[in-house]
């Protein structure tokens, strides 16, 4: 009898391109099949994801709900790393962008319907991302995120909105036409969960319907309950059936 293990497929299998002279690696995950042109999720992670190994990336948040199969669409998930220290600006920013045409092209991506999601770090991303392409993404789903720095994390911050008297109603007036589902814990002592309150007020006050979650008991790790809603899927499912916002 044999005793060599059943391999199985990489949930996540990795990618690799050159951008201007610089390897970009991330990670895929996409259901089973063959299935042309799938709405695409690009998603940008936190600081404790930050590396070189192209895969802690999808241990925290995003990843482990797509391994219980929480989607309930074909779905392609798009995976970039940062590198230790990094943020979600400039060059990173527009690798992950790249990474996002790269999927597209290679993996049977739609680039007319793409969302975009982040935690934390990510969640900032999101915000960033969004402002400097506020025509490129279907839906935006940050999570944990915030706008300005805080006292406990003085880099964390959107760049695009440096200088501005009132970055959240900057931000709402850019981004109000684009659906938005936000989800933040009351608790939270690493980004006040006042972040994403004014952000959704913002919206608000700007004429956008933001669908905004509020976890009461919980603290910084909201993701786990944000990407485990089956409302958020059907939500986003339903927007990106068409592309249409």
């Amino acid at each position: 009898m044999s005793s060599r293990a059943t391999a199985f497929p990489d949930p996540f299998p990795a990618r690799e391109f050159m951008r201007d002279g610089r390897r970009v690696r991330y990670r895929l995950h996409a259901p089973p099949g063959a299935s042309p042109a799938r709405p695409v999720l690009l998603f940008l992670h936190g600081s404790g994801e930050c590396g070189t190994d192209n895969l802690a990336q999808t241990h925290v948040g995003l990843g482990p709900a797509l391994l219980r199969g929480v989607v309930p669409f074909p779905l392609l998930t798009v995976m970039p790393q940062l590198p230790p220290g990094a943020s979600w600006q400039d060059a990173h920013a527009e690798d992950a962008l790249a990474a996002v045409q790269d999927a597209c092209v290679h993996a049977a991506g739609d680039p007319a319907r793409v969302a975009l999601s982040g935690l934390s770090r990510g969640g900032y991303g999101v915000w960033q991302l969004a402002l400097t392409q506020p025509r490129r993404f279907r839906a935006l789903i940050p999570v944990c995120a915030g706008i300005t720095a805080t006292a406990g994390n003085p880099d964390l911050r959107v760049a695009a909105l440096a200088g501005s008297p009132d970055p959240w109603r900057a931000a709402a007036q850019a981004l109000r036409e684009v659906p938005v589902w936000m989800v933040h814990g009351a608790r939270d002592t690493v980004i006040p969960v006042e972040q994403s309150r004014r952000m959704a007020a913002a919206l608000r006050e700007a004429g956008a319907t933001p669908r905004y979650r509020e976890l009461p008991g919980l603290g910084h790790n909201a993701w786990d309950a944000a990407y485990g809603d089956a409302a958020l899927w059907r939500w986003l499912r339903d927007i990106l059936a068409t592309g249409a916002r």
